[in-house]
């Protein structure tokens, strides 16, 4: 084990143990291990370490620790979505849906499945799940639903949209721990973390904390440029290709 690994441990369990010393009036106490997660030329995703202490509210039952639900998401956007169908044996787009407010990003973990955790109402009021996020739109048609699965689906296979029912784990009957992977292409922006505590189906205690992804090195610079700029750096971007095309045709000719 290398002396950054021990180091980690080390400030994770002095950081545990100083949140379990916690008397106040909060059932809940939560953190993160990191409040910004830098992506540069070479990332390549990481995980983030999300723990923190329950305290039962229940008189008499000091033994059994309740239930834990954490969410992270973010940031959010508007999208378009098309829909292509084969015309005369061609791919075109025929119909397009403007979606409204949806993340880019949502990660679940619990202690055990979501559904024995609440009721139906409370994870829908919650939005606890990709299929209980908001997807608003002015124009949705009669195949709306089509297209809210399909935004799903292309999220969750990209690993952008994922589930982990045992992500959450209990030191003893206090103290827990989870962790959340992002994947290199995971999209900057703010996020938000959503830490919250159950007991009998009760929501007891709830937490938030600001979560933030940005880019760093020439990644940023070209990031802001491209935001900035947008018809320069597409323009930048064709010459750049027709001169990558006439030094590869050059090298490659055959005389």
């Amino acid at each position: 084990m290398s002396i950054i690994t021990k180091l980690a441990s080390l400030t994770l369990l002095l950081s545990l143990l100083s949140l379990s010393n916690v008397r106040a009036d909060q059932s809940l106490v939560t953190d993160i291990s990191s409040h910004l997660i830098s992506v540069t030329s070479d990332f390549t995703g990481t995980d983030l370490l999300l723990f923190g202490t329950i305290e039962s509210v229940r008189e008499n039952n000091p033994a059994r620790h309740g239930d834990i639900i954490i969410a992270v998401r973010g940031p959010h956007k508007d999208l378009l979505v098309r829909k292509k169908e084969r015309i005369l044996g061609i791919w075109a787009n025929t119909k397009a849906v403007d979606v409204s407010h949806i993340p880019g990003f949502f990660a679940l973990a619990s202690n055990k499945p979501i559904e024995e955790i609440a009721d139906q109402g409370t994870l829908e009021r919650l939005k606890l799940g990709p299929d209980r996020l908001s997807f608003n739109s002015q124009n949705p048609g009669e195949e709306f639903d089509l297209f809210k699965e399909a935004i799903i689906r292309q999220r969750e296979n990209e690993n952008l949209f994922t589930i982990n029912e045992k992500g959450v784990q209990f030191l003893g009957n206090q103290l827990f721990r989870a962790s959340i992977h992002f994947p290199a292409n995971v999209p900057v922006g703010n996020y938000v973390s959503e830490v919250y505590f159950f007991e009998d189906g009760d929501l007891v205690s709830a937490q938030t904390s600001p979560l933030f992804i940005k880019k760093f090195g020439l990644g940023r610079t070209i990031y802001d440029f491209a935001n900035q700029y947008p018809a320069l750096h597409g323009i930048i971007a064709i010459i750049f290709a027709l001169v990558a095309g006439w030094i590869a045709s050059a090298v490659f000719r055959k005389d």
